[in-house]
């Protein structure tokens, strides 16, 4: 399909070079502009809404799926359903939220052909930062991998919910449209993963603080 082909060279355009003339001029550009330009087919739109977007949807997709080539092979799946739908974007959400809608998806549909229960160390590796001196940054590893391993724990109704909130910082009302349901039920979901989080961190002897 020709969506394909264009989304294909779209997204290793960006990866491969981000100093293109088209996309230095449009950095200041709304995602909402962006977006009306890629309903008409402009490509170069398209390439800036998608690396302004592909890092964090591919980190959310890796925590869902928990695998980073499935998650690869989504990401090029949702900035290709984003390529096909743009006209059909009717602004009752953010732009980002409108992806991560669809992200989330994708996600679930890939989760009901096979079973992910547990994200795996590569996907912890995928998302440690590694910006600090050796010390600092093993201590961040072992906490990151403890915190993941809390994460894989709860139920994916609760996993999702923190990672929208805590990781893309999603409000209420954005995680509600997201995931489709009321925002009483998201508060519900925070509240218990936050309150299980705190056990099972508890019971490894370690104080929550980042909640």
């Amino acid at each position: 399909m020709q969506y394909n082909h264009a989304i294909s060279g779209v997204a290793a355009a960006t990866r491969s070079s981000a100093k293109t003339s088209s996309t230095s001029s449009a950095k200041a550009t709304s995602d909402e502009v962006l977006l009306g330009l890629v309903a008409k087919g402009d490509k170069d739109a398209m390439r800036v809404l998608f690396a302004r977007h592909n890092l964090r949807v591919f980190r959310f997709l890796i925590r869902m799926v928990g695998n980073e080539a499935t998650a690869e092979d989504l990401l090029n799946e949702v900035f290709v359903h984003v390529w096909r739908t743009a006209d059909r974007f009717e602004a009752r959400s953010q732009v980002s939220t409108w992806i991560l809608g669809i992200a989330r998806y994708k996600a679930l549909t890939a989760l009901r052909s096979r079973t992910f229960d547990e994200l795996d160390e590569e996907a912890a590796e995928a998302i440690e930062d590694t910006a600090d001196d050796p010390e600092v940054a093993v201590q961040k590893a072992e906490r990151s991998a403890l915190l993941q391993s809390c994460l894989s724990q709860l139920s994916s109704a609760h996993r999702q919910v923190v990672d929208l909130v805590y990781y893309h910082e999603q409000s209420i009302e954005e995680v509600a449209q997201i995931i489709g349901v009321p925002q009483n039920t998201v508060k519900t979901r925070v509240f218990h993963a936050r309150k299980r989080i705190a056990e099972l961190m508890a019971a490894q002897g370690v104080q929550r603080s980042w909640l």
